[in-house]
């Protein structure tokens, strides 16, 4: 099972990694209107072109948080990353929404 994390524990973690792997996995309309810095975008939408070059994409050594609205779209692949081998998975519980919640309420919100 993958691990859940609040918005305050991401933004501690960017604190300490800023190299942190952050993936987001909402649509393109959505990046455009609110996107945390240094996230690599790849819509679960168009999951049937990445998936098969995921591993160039995102290191399976190096921990990865997920990110997409509320947490839903992000657990999918959470659950799917770890099936492909990868250890250090965790969701943004209640995704970008909660983020803006509990730790930047300047973040765009919709």
């Amino acid at each position: 099972m993958f691990k859940q994390i609040s918005g305050s524990d991401l933004a501690q973690q960017l604190a300490q990694n800023p190299s942190l792997q952050l993936l987001d996995v909402r649509e393109w309309w959505e990046v455009e209107r609110a996107k945390l810095p240094n996230c690599l975008h790849l819509p679960l939408s168009e999951f049937a072109q990445w998936s098969v070059q995921v591993r160039e994409l995102l290191d399976p050594h190096q921990p990865v948080v997920v990110v997409c609205h509320h947490g839903v779209r992000s657990a999918q692949v959470c659950a799917w990353l770890l099936e492909q081998g990868y250890a250090q998975v965790a969701n943004l519980a209640g995704g970008l929404e909660a983020y803006a919640l509990q730790v930047d309420p300047t973040f765009p919100r919709y």
